[in-house]
């Protein structure tokens, strides 16, 4: 969603190839305000209403890019042990659909939508995979709010029910919030917190953003999705235009940009199909109607490796619960919870309660050294400034060469945090698209265009490899990478990442190598065609590829 123009964390499209082959998942955002639909396509057969019907599904269609691997928490869910009353519905789906009641018209955009779904039956089981931990808490939420159920299909229309989903406009989460109208309605942001990616946070706003263009649009829920889309102030003057002209107001009359018009048939498509898929003999996978997830409040921050360990549960799946942290701890300044399997919530309080609150953290004590600053610090130790004075209470942001300053560290090694936002940018720009990997450092005034056009590439590829939408701007300082056959002397000079020939000495060893050159061992055995578990031998030649703006100490 969002309400103004303004890509990706480390997300890349998967793909379709069935009457329609899209370049990401059946979601959409555009350049406009609140803009979200399907997938652009490009028809790899000769039938022309296959063709027709996929140009109409995704017209207007700006990709939302996804995990290339798909992110899903991995929850056992035991009804029998876990529902605490026997519930007459089972299928918390078949919950969904007994409450839908908003009308469907007879309209070939709905048409088209829904033959698209249901001729990609693998795509919604990739969406339920998704939504199951969390689906059960979203449905509760509506209700409580006494909203169409409808809406707890909109995830699907917006992301997939991807909360790692980011698209053009800088729209993250499930809901996809744009910074601006998330800020709007009270979804925090921070360095180590991003609320619209949290299940719990992103849901909150988006129901309270729902329900303020509902009042705004006098109930009419048709022009409050549309707005949720496209912005009230589009779809308001649609409406008095129509009025004006002595139109019909309703949706259907609008004259709304393309993305918007395919939005609400996708939602209304996705809700006939519930209905009714038994009519449709359709594959809906099942999610058990009961809860499975808990809130649990911690109090203070605390390293996601450590609540990972305390909680009995893999650090990956933790964090795939808690998506709207960024860096290997949560929030200083808070939200101070957890999302944890329910089956595993009371077990966690207990053991938490014993760790004193110095313990949920490991610390270093840092002697500065001459050269040394706090933006130094911070980045080296993968914290913020602010912190780092805040601990050790300085009032300003000087520091002494033999003074000692207490850091907080992550736990584990920062590869182990593979949902980070900075781990899932890095294993984006690392996957492999060429034979040669140049990082390209954005300077005042580049733009993606000129710097595609400079390594001859396309806007296009160079967007997708490093987590963006070709209309994205830059920030200087930014670290682009760019994968190339064949690089000339200019393109290399350009770039900041150069290949260098390294001579093994005495006492080296790849881990040794690694932390030098600020490299991963996997690199150097890949670039190398070593095993890592071969000794080096003294003299011994390697090609490291080195971005020269990370390197440590290099003697």
């Amino acid at each position: 969603m969002k309400t103004q123009l303004s890509v990706l964390t480390s997300l890349v499209a998967i793909s379709f190839l069935s009457g329609c082959q899209s370049t990401s998942e059946q979601t959409q955002t555009s350049s406009q305000p609140n803009t979200h639909a399907s997938t652009p396509c490009e028809v790899a057969h000769t039938d022309i209403q296959d063709a027709s019907d996929c140009e109409v599904a995704t017209e207007g269609v700006i990709e939302v890019i996804h995990p290339e691997e798909d992110i899903a928490a991995d929850i056992e869910v035991k009804a029998a042990e876990q529902a605490d009353v026997e519930v007459a519905v089972t299928d918390v789906w078949d919950r969904i659909a007994n409450q839908l009641n908003l009308p469907i018209p007879e309209d070939r955009r709905v048409a088209v939508q829904k033959n698209w779904y249901l001729k990609h039956p693998a795509y919604m089981a990739r969406v339920v995979k998704r939504a199951k931990p969390f689906l059960y808490y979203i449905v509760e939420e509506i209700e409580k709010r006494d909203m169409p159920l409808e809406l707890a299909l909109l995830p699907i229309v917006e992301s997939a029910f991807d909360p790692f989903a980011y698209s053009h406009g800088r729209a993250a989460g499930m809901w996809q919030f744009i910074p601006g109208t998330a800020k709007r309605f009270g979804i925090q942001q921070s360095w180590w917190y991003d609320g619209r990616r949290d299940v719990i946070a992103s849901t909150q706003g988006a129901l309270d953003y729902l329900t303020y263009l509902n009042k705004y649009f006098d109930g009419n829920w048709l022009h409050a999705l549309a707005a949720y889309n496209s912005g009230e102030g589009r779809v308001a003057r649609a409406i008095k235009r129509n009025a004006k002209a002595g139109k019909p107001t309703d949706f259907w009359s609008l004259g709304l940009p393309r993305e918007t018009r395919a939005y609400v048939p996708k939602l209304l498509a996705l809700a006939d199909i519930l209905k009714n898929k038994d009519d449709y003999a359709f594959t809906w996978p099942e999610v058990e109607n009961v809860a499975v997830i808990e809130l649990v409040d911690i109090g203070s921050q605390v390293d996601l490796a450590f609540a990972a360990d305390l909680a009995g549960m893999s650090l990956k799946n933790l964090h795939a619960l808690n998506p709207g942290y960024n860096r290997w701890a949560t929030d200083p300044d808070g939200p101070h919870r957890l999302v944890l399997p329910k089956e595993k919530a009371a077990e966690f309080v207990t053991a938490l309660a014993k760790v004193d609150k110095t313990e949920r953290l490991n610390w270093v004590r840092h002697q500065i050294r001459a050269g040394d600053s706090l933006g130094k610090l911070a980045n080296e130790y993968h914290t913020t400034v602010g912190i780092i004075k805040q601990i050790n209470n300085l009032k300003s942001n000087t520091i002494r060469a033999g003074d000692f300053v207490m850091v907080p560290v992550a736990l584990k090694e920062l590869d182990a945090y593979s949902l980070s936002q900075d781990q899932r940018l890095t294993s984006l720009q690392d996957k492999k698209r060429a034979d040669y990997k140049l990082t390209h450092k954005v300077v005042s005034g580049d733009t993606l265009w000129d710097i595609a056009r400079k390594y001859d590439v396309s806007t296009r590829s160079l967007a997708k490899w490093n987590g963006m939408a070709p209309k994205d701007t830059l920030r200087p300082g930014q670290k682009l990478a760019i994968w190339i056959n064949k690089a000339s002397k200019k393109q290399e000079s350009d770039a900041i990442l150069k290949t260098l020939t390294y001579t093994v000495k005495r006492g080296d060893s790849l881990s040794r190598i690694a932390n030098k050159f600020n490299l991963k061992v996997s690199d150097i055995t890949k670039w190398n065609d070593l095993s890592a578990k071969r000794y080096l031998q003294p003299g011994q030649k390697l090609t490291l590829h080195v971005d020269v703006t990370r390197l440590k100490n290099i003697g």
